[in-house]
């Protein structure tokens, strides 16, 4: 069997291409954005708050908890979704090293 493009690529190029994805549409930044405002869990009104249908809040949702940064608890009939401290710290020291990279202005065409 052949390798996936994936395979080629380092484990951190990797994760950082994978955290990349959850600010890759304004959706799943605003869910972001809200669960921090709120500082706990949240379980029905990101619908209200972010004005998308129940189905696409859903499966940004869905996006954020496969990638790990929000866990979510059942309580009675519901989910409620909260940010996943620890894995977001982790999101962070990876994404700063990838982006305090320094470029030389000298090696510039």
């Amino acid at each position: 069997m052949g390798l996936t493009k994936t395979e080629i690529f380092t484990d951190q190029q990797n994760e950082i291409a994978m955290f990349s994805k959850a600010f890759g549409h304004p959706a799943r930044v605003a869910i972001l954005q809200h669960l921090y405002k709120i500082d706990g869990c949240i379980c029905g009104d990101l619908v209200d708050e972010i004005g998308l249908a129940q189905p696409t809040i859903s499966q940004h949702l869905k996006e954020l908890k496969h990638l790990g940064l929000i866990k979510g608890n059942v309580e009675g009939t519901s989910v409620c979704y909260c940010i996943d401290t620890a894995k977001w710290s982790d999101m962070k020291k990876v994404m700063l090293q990838f982006l305090d990279q320094d470029i030389s202005k000298e090696n510039c065409c």
